[in-house]
């Protein structure tokens, strides 16, 4: 594995196959050292590339610079490299549009902190090979990752849209006075993400009565009911905005010692949740 100086791109060669197949799962059974062993720099994007197998793009999300990255790598590998990029948002048809070698380009958009959150969304262009979609999935599922396949681009792909949904919801919430800040918080915190820290909605849904169709004929029309009660988007500025950034201040100041200081505590927490969850009966 190595970086470029077109950017930061992870380049996964035969070698590191190696490792990761006498391993089993890099993130289980190598240590932090070896880890790190494995991750080279390189001036040159030619040499970075050479006998790559996959390369992992993860340059800032500026639209352009990815364009450029990619037609660069275009031009120098061959036809059993996939080209992957990491982009949270982009659509694959516009980063990978017009490259020769599209049939081995998808998206790989990793969850941040992808060190304690396993989750990789796989995104394919249109013109995506199976094959390209199948090796990668291959791949993250040997490095300890859990990817899912999205069956086709849409704007957020799966994960962004669910999580926009929720901080929109949240932020009506807030900003009609149902319910402070911190509360609103508390009810993700200490309610639902608890349950969907092991279980999605869909499994909550049919473990909550006697089965999904029973779920749906008992709740659906409460559902509908609700959701048409949803209001418009909201804009995220004004009063609500310095209402909120209060709220979060008061618990986290918002200069970076105090701000670092909280992440790392949400990593540590993640890290433990990981740790249980690897050790649960497996499903």
């Amino acid at each position: 594995m190595a970086t470029s100086a077109a950017g930061p791109v992870l380049i996964v060669g035969r070698k590191d196959m190696k490792l990761l197949e006498q391993s089993s799962s890099l993130k289980g059974s190598l240590s932090a050292e070896q880890q790190l062993f494995l991750i080279t720099g390189c001036s040159n994007i030619q040499e970075a590339v050479e006998g790559a197998i996959h390369i992992q793009e993860c340059v800032p999300e500026d639209l352009e610079l990815k364009k450029k990255v990619f037609a660069q790598l275009d031009g120098i590998i061959g036809d059993d490299v996939v080209l992957s990029s990491s982009t949270s948002c982009l659509l694959p048809s516009q980063l990978f549009a017009g490259l020769v070698h599209v049939k081995q380009c998808i998206v790989a958009h990793p969850v941040n902190p992808p060190y304690y959150v396993p989750l990789v969304e796989l995104v394919p262009h249109p013109e995506t090979a199976p094959a390209t979609v199948d090796r990668t999935h291959a791949l993250m599922q040997k490095i300890g990752q859990s990817p899912v396949r999205v069956l086709r681009e849409v704007d957020g792909f799966v994960l962004n849209r669910l999580q926009y949904a929720v901080i929109s919801e949240a932020w009506r919430l807030v900003q009609e006075g149902i319910v402070s800040p911190s509360d609103l918080d508390l009810v993700v915190s200490h309610g639902l993400g608890l349950r969907y820290a092991f279980i999605g909605p869909l499994e909550t849904m049919h473990l909550n009565a006697e089965g999904m169709l029973s779920y749906c004929d008992r709740y659906g029309e409460s559902m509908k009911h609700v959701l048409k009660t949803f209001g418009p988007i909201p804009e995220f500025s004004g009063a609500t905005v310095e209402k909120v950034h209060q709220a979060m201040c008061v618990k986290v100041p918002d200069d970076p010692e105090h701000l670092a200081a909280r992440r790392q505590w949400r990593d540590q927490c993640l890290m433990r949740l990981a740790k249980l969850k690897s050790q649960m009966p497996s499903q």
